[in-house]
């Protein structure tokens, strides 16, 4: 766990597991990050090797090539192999771009 908040920590913005509290989410852009599940190896009835499915979601008011570019310099500079999607969420007025990826020992 601690390889990944330091790898989030390298981006600069500001990040929540899974959410904010009501009222303290930072203005845009923010990330938020969450574990929802994992694809470990087993053997033998044993988890011999532990892997996370990570979700990182950046948030933005607009399509903010710059912020997208400093969580994909921390993926990459931590050789990280991540796939990304994006949405507009109509309720919220903001753009997600999620990084989907897995990662060992978490």
């Amino acid at each position: 766990m601690e390889r990944l908040i330091s790898i989030i920590k390298e981006t600069g913005i500001p990040y929540a597991y899974d959410h904010f509290a009501e009222g303290e989410a930072p203005d845009p852009p923010f990330l938020c990050y969450l574990l929802p599940g994992s694809d470990n190896f087993s053997a033998d009835g044993k988890v011999y090797h532990k892997i996370s499915e990570v979700r990182l979601e950046l948030y933005t008011d607009f399509k903010d090539l710059s912020s997208e570019q400093q969580v994909e310099t921390a993926l990459d500079a931590a050789g990280i192999f991540y796939n990304k999607t994006e949405t507009w969420i109509n309720s919220e007025k903001l753009y997600e771009v999620l990084y989907s990826f897995d990662m060992e020992g978490l």
